[in-house]
């Protein structure tokens, strides 16, 4: 079980939903916590971080790794 984490800007509650529906299309994804104040993304499951970062890069998001800067 894998426990991936992202910075993805999230600026308004339609971009919350788009990028709550895109990450209900991973394989394998189990749970997943979107953290509004800090843009923070946690996703779990059986699944790699590029799988993460490729379905939110389909829907226009800039996808960062928790902890880059």
């Amino acid at each position: 079980m894998a426990v991936v984490e992202l910075k993805v800007g999230m600026h308004c509650d339609r971009c919350i939903k788009s990028i709550k529906k895109a990450i209900k299309t991973i394989d394998d994804m189990e749970s997943y916590q979107l953290e509004k104040e800090t843009n923070k993304v946690t996703v779990t499951g059986n699944i790699t971080p590029e799988e993460v970062v490729k379905a939110l890069q389909k829907i226009g998001k800039t996808v960062t790794y928790w902890g880059e800067d």
